[in-house]
């Protein structure tokens, strides 16, 4: 194709993504009272009742504006979330025709791969939020209420989840650096302990939250999913010969036969 039918092509496959992003953002003004507004204050309440008679706590809205712009805000993030299949796809369509055979078949297998674990991650967070929202609002001293400006803890909301979301992917990046030669089954072993230090240090970190419960909801499938990345890297290094006659056997200051 010449660049000329390449733009026209991305013209076309980015209005069809905008027009089911705008589709998807009009049911999420229909379904925001109370469906998606439930969704998201869920987590809080359940917190709120964990908290009976231990800390005051209360979620408003700040300035007159602010109804609609959470409105216009939940909305957004709602449709770009429940579009992302078909938007990911008009991506995908546009790059594919350039990748070899066997490129397609990969992109294929992690594509499959890929969403139903970052929505296990993101569920995973969702589940976990109402703990960490409790820690949290704990630290509230006696005859002092917190309040709980809804802004705020939407970004609190969306970044807890987005965190639990792409660590769950971080293994199968891992699998990927396997199936590109860069790192190997053997390494992956040689190297476990390091792992495991640095996914509970990752996962420390990372969640908003202080609570240990939250961080452990996050390392441990996190270690499940390394493991699962290490067996795969073996079997496929086994598939390609690269067991024996691999470059891992010498050191990195040693000679090898070649």
């Amino acid at each position: 194709m010449a660049l000329s039918d390449h733009l026209r092509e991305l013209r076309a496959r980015l209005l069809k993504a905008t027009v089911f992003l705008l589709i998807a953002f009009v049911v999420g003004l229909v379904v925001y009272d109370p469906w998606l507004l439930d969704l998201i204050l869920d987590p809080y309440n359940d917190a709120q009742a964990a908290l009976e008679g231990q800390a005051e706590t209360k979620a408003y809205i700040a300035s007159a504006g602010g109804p609609l712009l959470l409105q216009l805000k939940l909305a957004g993030v709602a449709a770009i979330v429940a579009s992302s299949p078909f938007w990911l796809y008009q991506i995908w369509a546009f790059i594919v025709p350039g990748l070899h055979a066997h490129e397609r078949r990969w992109t294929r297998v992690f594509a499959a791969i890929a969403g139903p674990i970052f929505f296990l991650g993101v569920a995973t967070g969702y589940y976990v939020l109402p703990k960490g929202l409790e820690v949290l609002i704990g630290f509230t001293p006696d005859g002092l209420e917190n309040l709980v400006e809804f802004g705020e803890y939407f970004g609190f909301f969306t970044r807890m989840l987005l965190v639990f979301g792409i660590a769950f992917e971080i293994p199968l990046f891992v699998i990927m650096l396997n199936l590109a030669g860069v790192v190997s089954g053997k390494a992956l072993g040689r190297y476990r302990p390091w792992i495991i230090i640095s996914t509970f240090v990752f996962a420390a970190v990372a969640t908003p939250s202080t609570d240990p419960f939250s961080m452990l909801m996050l390392a441990l499938p996190m270690l499940a999913l390394f493991v699962v990345a290490e067996v795969i890297a073996r079997l496929v290094d086994r598939s390609r010969g690269r067991g024996a006659h691999s470059t891992d056997q010498w050191d990195d200051d040693t000679t090898s036969p070649l």
